[in-house]
């Protein structure tokens, strides 16, 4: 290990945890030591890394300068407060979710913080971890600037942010991912019941991802019916949505919203103009 390179462990192994580790591997900071409760899935990537692997927290290495915490949000607590049994010589301690405090770990470690990787994991995918954001957070500024470096390593886009700025990030990731993906979902579902293939609207997903811009307003190139105004259309969407009354509720909701955020837009932009 080079000088300067801070001894880093993985507690946790699932899609987020995997993905972080082989991209701190590629970095040059491979972990030394996989954590998870699954066996296998601590060997699994352990071999990867050419790094130990354990599924016994009592068992985690006590020397590592950085300890990354990749569990599920509702074991977070309860790992942490294990681990603190374990760990007596102060490291730095992070989490990697976009939802939980940093200071579900204050109770815990004197040394604390987040390390969050904005994206959606797979483990049969390779992301380009250069242009996923990291965001970060850390109250103690040494920890803070160490964060900082580790996420400069493997990523180009880093943000630190507080715990209250990543809250509102992570609803607003679960809008245009889970919420999308959901879409997505009902979308399949409708043309299956009248044998048409998912792969007619991919062209559709595909440009309208295209079309968001970085610093420009979504709803700004808004289209559709309920864009348009076109009652006479949605009355026979509806129509056709009474034989399934949770899309039927969604889409009267989602099309309610998006006349809301029309004139939100428009009036704000009004108002900039003026």
């Amino acid at each position: 290990m080079s000088a300067g390179t801070p001894k880093i462990a993985l507690i946790g192994a699932g899609k987020a945890g995997t993905q972080l580790g082989l991209r701190l591997a590629a970095c040059g900071l491979a972990p030394v030591q996989v954590f998870s409760r699954k066996l296998d899935n601590a060997r699994h990537l352990a071999t990867a890394l050419d790094a130990s692997f354990t599924d016994d927290l009592a068992a985690v290495v006590t020397d590592a300068d950085v300890y990354l915490i990749a569990v599920r949000d509702d074991a977070i607590a309860a790992v942490a407060e294990a681990l603190s049994g374990v760990l007596k010589h102060n490291p730095l301690v992070a989490h990697i979710s976009g939802a939980t405090p940093s200071t579900v770990l204050a109770g815990s470690f004197r040394r604390y913080g987040v390390f969050y990787p904005l994206q959606t994991f797979a483990k049969d995918r390779s992301p380009d971890f250069s242009k996923i954001p990291i965001c970060i957070h850390a109250p103690e500024a040494d920890d803070c600037s160490l964060l900082k470096d580790l996420a400069g390593r493997i990523s180009d886009s880093v943000r630190v942010i507080s715990d209250e700025q990543r809250a509102t990030l992570h609803i607003a990731a679960v809008f245009v991912n889970n919420f999308v993906n959901h879409l997505y979902g009902i979308g399949y579902r409708l043309l299956l019941e009248k044998g048409l293939p998912f792969e007619l609207l991919l062209p559709l997903i595909q440009e309208t991802a295209q079309r968001v811009q970085p610093d420009a307003d979504p709803s700004r190139m808004q289209t559709g019916p309920a864009a348009r105004g076109d009652h006479e259309t949605m009355a026979r969407h509806l129509d056709y949505l009474r034989s399934h009354s949770d899309y039927h509720a969604i889409y009267v909701e989602i099309s309610q919203s998006i006349l809301t955020l029309i004139m939100n837009s428009i009036q704000h932009a009004d108002r900039r103009n003026h």
